[in-house]
């Protein structure tokens, strides 16, 4: 959530146009969103009603969770082992909107509103800004457009995939992972971020064979602690 906005404005670099801000923005907003269109053809593949996919993507919003539930159901897994995937997994959100309610320092009461658009890509945007108005049009700009057309194309991609019948048949049901991963790839920057990355896929797949679907997706979370611990004991 973004809690704690009576902050004092601190000295900050001069600000960008707002023409580029919106422009960096948009663009964000309007590449991810489409991808909604990928989640709505695998919830409605997962067995997942046009209306609970679109309610889905109105009141959970982080697609990484999202596809999570609907790739673990989809699966034959557990509804509550699914659900708990997908929750630890958009409970980062909460440590961005940490970060961010010192820099947006947003009205009190707009902060329950802007606190549903907390996700990786607001927060990147907002972050990357020089200063405090740019961070919060920024985020704004991308918190709508994503919002928007996330909700829209997965109403399309729902629709979409009623219509042409079985999605496994056309291949996919293999759209939620690609997109997942289109989206962490360009993130992994660092060694320990590919450390990671690479030692929860070797979890993930590694107990995928032997425990019940969804429970591979909360295992793989160890690795980021895991990869922490060894790096503090080299260092």
């Amino acid at each position: 959530m973004i809690t704690g906005a009576g902050t004092r404005e601190t000295p900050t670099a001069p600000g960008r146009p707002r023409a580029a801000v919106v422009r960096d923005a948009l663009g964000v907003g309007v590449a991810v969103g489409l991808s909604g269109f990928a989640f709505g053809v695998t919830a409605a593949g997962a067995g997942i009603s046009v209306l609970q996919a679109c309610v889905l993507s109105l009141l959970v919003f982080t697609g990484a969770s999202q596809f999570a539930l609907v790739g673990a159901l989809a699966a034959g897994g557990n509804p509550f082992t699914a659900a708990a995937g997908a929750f630890f997994l958009g409970t980062r959100n909460a440590f961005y909107g940490l970060r961010l309610s010192q820099l947006l320092a947003l009205p009190r009461a707009v902060r329950p509103l802007a606190a549903h658009w907390v996700i990786d890509e607001t927060t990147a945007v907002a972050l990357a800004q020089p200063d405090r108005r740019s961070a919060r049009l920024g985020f704004t700009v991308t918190g709508l457009s994503l919002y928007v057309l996330w909700n829209l194309t997965t109403l399309l991609g729902a629709l979409g995939a009623e219509a042409i019948g079985d999605t496994a048949a056309w291949g996919l049901d293999a759209a939620g992972p690609a997109v997942f991963l289109a989206l962490l790839a360009p993130m992994l920057k660092t060694a320990t971020e590919r450390a990671v990355a690479a030692l929860a896929l070797v979890l993930g797949l590694g107990f995928l064979p032997v425990l019940p679907a969804g429970v591979p997706v909360l295992i793989a979370a160890l690795a980021a602690p895991a990869v922490l611990w060894m790096k503090g004991r080299r260092s």
